[in-house]
C-alpha cells in the first residue's frame, strides 16, 4: 500500500476550528450562515494553482470515461456508507481517502474485509464529506492527452474543503487551473455539474445565482454569457445548458434529478403526478429535449427511475429526504448507487442493469437502515465521491444502432476513436440472440477519427448484441462500453414483412415485482405514434386507476404507478393500443 503525506503549510486557529467532530450537513449551518456576510471566499486556500485559462484544444472528462482514482473524504460518522464504497471501487481503480487518521481508516477497511492494496491515504484535515462539491474536475489539454484539474471557488466558508483539491492535486503532480481570480472567480459545486466529454455540460439556474447581482459571495458580478466564456476558456464547454432549480431541493444541485448514463442517455428521477418535484424535472426535460440534442445532433434518450419515499410515504414536499437514484457514480465497471429500502432498491437496480448492461450495479445505503442516513444530511454517493481520470484515455463514442425493419442491407456501425497515440486497429464483435457466439469484424478507418463496420444484414424477428474494441499505438486497448463483452448495445431486426403496420407495433413486457407491495413497473415497447392507455381494474373488473393514456413514446418506456395505494388482493393491468387488448395479472400485497 502506498503511503501519501503532507504537512499543513501554517497551523491557524482559524483553520483549526472549522474541523467538525460532528458532520457537516450538505447546506449550510446557521453558524455558516451569520459567517457569509464577512468570509473571504477565494481567499482561503492553502497553496494557489494556476488561476489564467490553460491553452489547447480542452476536453472535459465524461462522467463514464476511465478512471485513475476515486476521490472520498473519510469521516468517521459515515464509515459504513464509505467502508461500501471502497469496498466497490477497488477493484476497478484507486482510491484516494483523504483523512488526518490512516491507521483507523486502515483498520476499519481490513475489519471489514476490504482490501487496501490500491488505497492512498492523504494526511489531511477536511470540514465536510461533500467531496462532489468541492473536488476539482478532470481536463484534458490536448483532448486526450495532458491530464490536468480544474477547480472553482467552493460555495461554503469550509477553507480545509475548498483547499482539498490543490492539495490532492500536489500529490499526484497533476497541474491545477483555478477558476478564483476576478474577472474569472466562479462560485460553483461539483454536484451542480456533469459533463458528456464532447463539450456539453449541465447544471441548475443556481451556478447564475450565485454569480450574479447580490451574489453575496463577494465575486465578480457575470452575466450568463460570461459564466459560458469562462467555462469555455478553462474547461472547453461550448454548450453549457443550465435548467431551473427544484422548489423542493434545498441543495439546488443538478445530480439530485437527472444524470447522464452516456451521451445520448440521461437517467431521469420521477415522483408520481403533481408530487414534489416531479412537474419540475419534466419541465426541465422538456426544456433539455427541445432546445438541445446529444453529442450526436439527435434527441436525447430518457430513462425515468422512480424516486422513493420515507418509510411513511413522504416526498420531499411533505417533509420526506430527498432521495434519488440519479445519485450515482461510475467507477470504470462498476455504477455505485445509493440504495433506500429493497422494495424500492430492486425496481432501480433492474431499470439501470437494463439501461447499463455488464457494468456491475453496487447499491450502498445511505439511509436510516445504514445506521448513519447520509440522504438525511442532504446528499447520497455522488455527493461524496469525485474521481481523477487517466493520463492517456482511448476514447470510443458510437451512437447505438436502433430497432429496424430492414431485413436486407447490412446495419452500418459508426464509431468516434481516438488516443494520443494514434488507433493502430478497431473491431466490432457481433452475436444474434443472447445465446449466440460473438462475431469479430475489422473496422475501416474512414478518416477524421471515425472508423466504420457492416453488421450483416438479418432475416426475419432477431436481437443482435454488438460492441467495439479498439487498440492505441501505444498497445492500450479499451472497449465500449467499457464492461464488454459482458456489456453490449442491442438493437432488434424485425420481419420485414410486418412493416406496413410498424405504426401499429407494441409490445407489452413484464410488469415488476409481481406480487407488488410499493412502486411497481409497468413496461411497454411502442412503434411510432402509438397511441392508448393503461389502466389497473380489481378482481371484479373495475377500472381503479388509469396509469397512462395518451401517445406512447417510441421504444420502451416504463411506466409507474404505486401498488401500496390499493388493498391486497388480485388485480389486472389492461393495456389498450389502437386495435388490440393486452392484459397482465398482477397481486398486490
Amino acid at each position: 500500500m502506498k503511503h501519501l503525506y503532507t504537512s499543513l503549510l501554517f497551523i491557524c486557529t482559524l483553520f483549526i476550528s472549522f474541523a467538525q467532530e460532528e458532520p457537516l450537513p450538505r447546506w449550510l449551518t446557521p453558524g455558516e450562515q451569520q459567517m457569509m456576510s464577512t468570509y473571504q471566499f477565494g481567499q482561503q486556500s492553502l497553496e494557489k494553482g494556476i488561476t489564467t485559462p490553460p491553452q489547447g484544444n480542452l476536453r472535459t472528462m465524461a462522467e463514464w470515461e476511465e478512471i485513475e482514482y476515486l476521490l472520498v473524504t473519510w469521516v468517521p460518522n459515515y464509515e459504513n456508507t464509505l467502508t461500501g464504497i471502497v469496498e466497490a471501487a477497488v477493484n476497478e481503480c484507486k482510491v484516494l481517502i483523504i483523512t488526518p487518521n490512516e491507521a483507523n481508516v486502515e483498520n476499519t477497511l481490513q475489519n471489514a474485509g476490504v482490501p487496501t492494496d490500491s488505497v492512498v491515504y492523504l494526511d489531511r484535515d477536511y470540514n465536510s464529506i461533500w467531496m462532489r462539491d468541492y473536488a476539482a474536475n478532470t481536463v484534458y489539454k490536448d483532448w486526450n492527452d495532458s491530464l490536468i484539474l480544474v477547480d472553482w471557488i467552493y460555495n461554503r466558508p469550509r477553507p480545509l474543503d475548498n483547499g482539498a483539491p490543490e492539495a490532492y492535486a500536489n500529490f499526484l503532480n497533476i497541474p491545477i487551473y483555478q477558476m478564483t481570480t476576478a474577472p474569472t472567480d466562479v462560485i460553483a459545486t461539483g454536484g451542480n455539474y456533469m459533463s458528456d466529454g464532447f463539450g456539453t455540460s449541465f447544471s441548475s439556474k443556481l451556478i447564475t445565482d450565485e454569480n450574479g447581482p447580490n451574489n453575496g459571495f463577494g465575486v465578480t458580478v457575470k452575466t450568463e454569457q460570461d459564466l459560458n466564456n469562462i467555462f469555455q476558456d478553462f474547461m472547453g464547454i461550448d454548450n453549457y445548458i443550465k435548467v431551473e432549480r427544484l422548489p423542493y431541493d434545498d441543495i439546488d444541485h443538478i445530480d439530485m434529478q437527472i444524470k447522464l448514463l452516456d451521451e445520448e442517455t440521461l437517467l431521469v428521477s420521477e415522483y408520481p403526478d403533481g408530487v414534489a418535484d416531479g412537474p419540475q424535472i419534466e419541465a426541465n426535460l422538456e426544456y433539455i429535449l427541445d432546445n438541445h440534442t446529444s453529442a450526436y445532433g439527435t434527441p436525447y434518450r430518457v430513462i425515468r427511475i422512480p424516486a422513493p419515499p420515507s418509510t411513511g410515504g413522504l416526498y420531499p414536499d411533505q417533509n420526506g429526504y430527498y432521495r434519488t437514484y440519479a445519485n450515482q457514480v461510475f467507477v470504470n465497471n462498476t455504477v455505485i448507487v445509493p440504495f433506500y429500502r429493497e422494495e424500492y432498491d430492486t425496481i432501480a437496480q433492474r431499470i439501470l442493469e437494463d439501461a447499463m448492461p455488464g457494468y456491475n450495479i453496487v447499491g450502498v445505503n445511505v439511509d436510516y437502515d445504514s445506521g448513519e442516513s447520509l440522504i438525511a444530511s442532504g446528499g447520497a454517493i455522488h455527493c461524496i465521491t469525485h474521481s481523477v481520470g487517466v493520463e492517456d484515455p482511448l476514447i470510443i463514442s458510437h451512437q447505438r444502432l436502433t430497432d429496424t425493419y430492414d431485413n436486407t442491407n447490412d446495419y452500418q456501425a459508426t464509431a468516434y476513436i481516438s488516443h494520443r497515440s494514434g488507433i493502430q486497429s478497431a473491431t466490432l464483435h457481433y452475436k444474434i440472440g443472447a445465446g449466440g457466439s460473438y462475431q469479430s469484424i475489422s473496422m475501416t478507418d474512414i478518416g477524421n477519427e471515425e472508423w466504420q463496420a457492416l453488421i450483416p444484414a438479418q432475416n426475419g424477428e432477431v436481437d443482435v448484441y454488438y460492441y467495439i474494441e479498439a487498440t492505441a499505438n501505444s498497445g492500450k486497448t479499451s472497449t465500449r462500453p467499457m464492461p464488454a463483452p459482458d456489456g453490449y448495445w442491442k438493437f432488434t431486426v424485425f420481419d420485414d414483412a410486418d412493416a406496413s403496420i410498424a405504426e401499429e407495433y407494441f409490445e407489452p413486457l413484464e410488469v415488476y415485482p409481481n406480487p407488488a407491495s410499493a412502486m411497481t413497473v409497468v413496461p411497454v415497447k411502442a412503434g411510432a405514434n402509438e397511441k392508448g392507455k393503461i389502466e389497473l381494474h380489481d378482481a371484479m373488473g373495475r377500472k381503479v386507476l388509469t396509469i397512462f393514456e395518451g401517445e406512447f413514446p417510441i421504444g420502451e418506456k416504463n411506466h409507474f404507478f404505486d401498488a401500496n395505494r390499493f388493498a391486497e388482493g388480485a388485480y389486472t393491468i389492461r393495456i389498450t393500443s389502437n386495435k388490440r387488448v393486452e392484459t397482465h395479472n398482477i397481486v398486490i400485497r
